[in-house]
């Protein structure tokens, strides 16, 4: 009797089995100084904040960082306490080449699905950008579709560039901040604590007063049920 061989299942997510070698990685100005020495000229670094929130938009931020002016302690903003993303936010805005931000709203995430919106976030930013970049470095996996230059996917690329790291900071800052403006206006929901994630204190608060329109992202769980 022969027994069948299962085909092993292949996971979205590179590091689901296998050891992080980005865990403990610092960005680098490298693959920027690659892309110059090839011609490629300015580089922005793209990433966006907001993709696992139950409510509030997506942000996407464009940074094109000066070579000669880089803020020092940039890192993923997700392991930035938020008093560091504010001081860091300040040094970005006030040496970067160029700086932008996008976002889409929750109305509009529910209209396509939070990967799409993701990625066209990105691409507006990129647009945005008061100066033309050459090349683009942007976090995940894809390239935001229509995007008018080359680039580069980096997964995790906000441990690995500089750039991309400084685009993470800006708009991590800029998505809590509209948070904030949303706490003062719904005060039952305690938006500016949980910045929409799915807490408890959130999922409760959804409980007793519903969902808000154009705040709350109707085609995630658990709202969606």
């Amino acid at each position: 009797m022969h027994r069948r061989t299962m085909p092993r299942a292949r996971s979205d997510s590179p590091f689901l089995f296998d050891f992080d070698p980005f865990e403990n990685a610092r960005p680098d100005f490298r693959h920027e100084t690659i892309a110059e020495r090839d011609g490629l000229w300015p580089v922005a670094g793209l990433d966006e904040a907001g993709r696992g929130p139950l409510a509030g938009p997506v942000v996407a931020a464009a940074v094109i960082l000066d070579p000669a002016a880089l803020p020092v302690g940039l890192d993923d903003s997700k392991r930035l306490t938020a008093d560091a993303r504010e001081i860091l936010f300040e040094q970005i805005v006030a040496t970067a080449l160029a700086v932008s931000t996008t976002s889409i709203s929750a109305s509009s995430i529910d209209a396509t699905d939070i990967r799409k919106a993701s990625l066209e976030a990105m691409r507006r930013a990129y647009a945005a950008l008061p100066v033309r970049a050459g090349f683009a470095l942007v976090d995940g996996r894809d390239i935001p579709p229509g995007l008018p230059t080359a680039a580069l996917a980096l997964v995790k690329g906000d441990r690995r560039s500089m750039s991309v790291a400084a685009a993470s900071i800006v708009a991590k800052v800029m998505r809590d901040r509209i948070m904030q403006r949303c706490c003062a206006r719904h005060t039952a929901y305690g938006f500016g604590a949980h910045k929409g994630y799915a807490t408890a204190a959130h999922c409760t608060a959804i409980e007793m007063h519903g969902p808000l329109a154009r705040i709350h992202r109707f085609s995630f769980a658990p709202i969606r049920r």
